[in-house]
C-alpha cells in the first residue's frame, strides 16, 4: 500500500470519529423506538446531521469523544510521544475549558489528578465505561508499526489517567490495533480473525454474535459490541454509520468509534461530502490536520 493511501486512511479514520461523534450527538440517551417517532418523516431513521439533541447542539458541532482525542493528540505531538503526565495536564486543561459534555469517570479521575498530581488511577472495577476507547485514536497513528506490546502499554498510559480497568484496556488497544491494522490495508474478515474474536475470547463481556446491542450503555463492553455488529455488518461508511447511532443510547461514542473504523477502513473519500461539510471547516483541518502530523510522528 501506498503512503498516499495510508494518509487517506489515517485522515479518514480522524474525520470518521468526528462525523460519527456529530451525528450520533443528536440521538444520545435516546432508545431506537424513540428515534423511529422522532424521525418519521424520514422513514425512521436518523440519516443527517442536524445537531440538536439533549446538548442542544448546532449542526455538525462535535462532543468530548472529538475534543478529548484532539487535546490528547496534542500532547503526544509536544511530547513526541504518548506521555501519562502529559496526557494528563492536557486533559485538565481541556476540562478547565469547560467541553460541551464530560462523562462522569472522566470528571472523577481529572479531579484526582488536580488533587493528587499522579496521572495513574488505582485500578477499579468502576472504570470500565468506554472514556478511554473513544479517544485512542492519536495513540494508534503515533504508534503505527510499532509491535503490538508497545502499542498496548501507549494505549495504557492515556487510558489510565481517567479509566484503570481490564476491560477498558482490553477494548481500548483492540480499537488501537485494529486501526493500525485497516490503515495498513487489512480487511474486516481479517480483523474479525485477528483481533474481535480474541477479544471475546479472552473477554467473554465483547461476544458480539448474539442478539442486536440496541440503546448501548457507556459500558465499554456494550459499546464495542454495537461498534462491531455495524462496522462488520455493513459495507460502506455511511452504512455503518447509520446502523450504529439508530441503535440509540451512547450514540455519539459508538458514532465516534464506528467512524474511526470505517474512516481507516474506506479512507476520507468513503466519507459522504455532505457529512463532512457539515462538520464545518475547523473541525474538518484539525482533525485532518492532526493524523498527518500522528503520521509523520510514527513514521520519523
Amino acid at each position: 500500500m501506498s503512503a498516499g493511501e495510508r494518509l487517506s486512511r489515517a485522515r479518514g479514520a480522524y474525520l470518521g470519529l468526528a462525523v460519527g461523534d456529530a451525528l450520533g450527538a443528536t440521538v444520545e440517551f435516546m432508545t431506537p423506538a424513540e428515534i423511529r417517532h422522532a424521525f418519521a418523516r424520514q422513514g425512521g431513521m436518523h440519516r443527517e446531521m442536524v445537531g440538536g439533541g439533549w446538548l442542544r447542539l448546532a449542526a455538525g458541532q462535535v462532543t468530548d469523544d472529538t475534543t478529548m482525542s484532539l487535546a490528547l493528540g496534542e500532547s503526544i505531538l509536544a511530547e513526541g510521544r504518548v506521555d501519562a503526565l502529559a496526557a494528563a495536564r492536557a486533559f485538565d486543561a481541556w476540562m478547565r475549558g469547560k467541553p460541551v459534555d464530560i462523562g462522569n469517570t472522566v470528571r472523577r479521575g481529572l479531579v484526582e489528578f488536580r488533587r493528587t498530581g499522579n496521572p495513574e488511577r488505582s485500578v477499579s472495577e468502576h472504570d470500565a465505561g468506554n472514556g478511554a476507547a473513544m479517544r485512542v485514536l492519536p495513540v494508534a497513528l503515533a504508534t503505527l508499526g510499532q509491535p503490538d506490546p508497545a502499542v498496548a502499554e501507549a494505549v495504557r498510559r492515556q487510558a489510565h489517567v481517567t479509566h484503570h480497568n481490564a476491560l477498558s484496556d482490553a477494548a481500548a488497544t483492540t480499537l488501537a490495533l485494529m486501526v493500525q491494522d485497516l490503515v495498513n490495508g487489512a480487511t474486516p474478515p481479517e480483523l474479525l480473525e485477528r483481533r474481535a474474536r480474541p477479544l471475546a475470547a479472552i473477554h467473554p463481556e465483547f461476544a458480539f454474535g448474539g442478539r442486536r446491542k440496541e440503546n448501548p450503555s457507556g459500558f465499554v463492553a456494550d459499546t464495542v459490541i454495537a461498534v462491531f455488529q455495524a462496522f462488520f455488518g455493513s459495507g460502506s461508511f455511511a452504512d455503518c454509520l447509520v446502523e450504529v447511532v439508530n441503535r440509540g443510547g451512547d450514540a455519539d461514542t459508538t458514532g465516534a468509534i464506528a467512524g474511526m473504523l470505517a474512516g481507516a477502513r474506506y479512507g476520507e473519500d468513503g466519507i459522504p461530502a455532505r457529512w463532512l461539510r457539515t462538520l464545518g471547516a475547523p473541525v474538518r483541518a484539525a482533525c485532518a490536520g492532526q493524523a498527518e502530523r500522528l503520521i509523520a510522528l510514527a513514521n520519523t
